[in-house]
């Protein structure tokens, strides 16, 4: 029997979707967790085969976690009849440099392929390439883009720079969106996911060797069925 550790903090639609969980996977014994030190411990913990943030706060969680994992990184993995694809930077510190994401774009095309999928990245600006000479932040942003692209060009991974235009990314059908920073990958994540009610599994934990999905601790009944789900599979796939 497998075991997933969740956390259990003041949103209270964690203990439903628990409850919603259980009635269709029986067989999956589910571990409620209501500090931040014990979730830290779960992750660490041999016995227990996924942890699911739930509605626990993710500063100390993350800060913790990486005096163990310092190379810890996240994509939120939306998945709906229309779309498929994985956002990442998504934590407000993460993604800082173009080096960061670079290792999150093949930590994402790693993550696809293990599920027999085909990766095709969207890297994102915070302009178009003709905003260049806008302001110094928008500048560097178009430089990183084109930076980045190249790096995951060389890697032989179909990649696109689309600027700020990730309304064309989405249309290409990307199953990959680098933003252009944390920041903005998290005002994306929030539009997208709580604002319009995309469908959102959690986000994927990279650079750990536990199966770990991040969840907001605003997310609804639906969607943290949808983590426990997903991290349910993931430990299935690691068996």
């Amino acid at each position: 029997m497998k075991t997933i550790a969740i956390g259990v903090g003041e949103n209270e639609n964690i203990i439903q979707a628990c409850h919603i969980f259980k009635e269709k996977h029986p067989k999956t014994e589910l571990k409620l967790i209501y500090k931040d030190e014990d979730l830290v411990k779960a992750v660490l913990d041999d016995k227990i085969d996924g942890v699911v943030r739930g509605s626990l706060p993710a500063s100390n969680i993350m800060k913790e976690l990486k005096e163990h994992y310092p190379n810890l990184s996240r994509a939120t993995y939306v998945n709906g009849n229309d779309y498929e694809f994985l956002l990442s930077p998504v934590g407000i510190d993460e993604g800082v440099s173009v080096e960061d994401k670079f290792e999150i774009a093949m930590n994402c095309c790693d993550f696809l392929k293990k599920l027999g999928k085909t990766p095709k990245i969207a890297v994102l600006a915070e302009g178009r390439e003709d905003d260049f000479g806008r302001g110094s932040e928008v500048s560097n942003s178009i430089k990183d883009a084109k930076k980045l692209t190249k790096m995951i060009e060389e890697t032989s991974e179909d990649v696109t720079n689309y600027f700020i235009l990730i309304e064309k990314a989405m249309k290409d059908n990307c199953n990959v969106i680098i933003a252009p920073n944390g920041r903005v990958g998290n005002i994306i994540f929030r539009t997208l996911i709580l604002l319009n009610s995309w469908p959102s599994y959690g986000a994927v934990t990279f650079g750990i060797d536990k199966t770990y999905i991040d969840t907001s601790r605003d997310q609804s009944i639906e969607g943290y069925v949808r983590s426990l789900i997903l991290v349910n599979d993931l430990a299935e796939h690691d068996d």
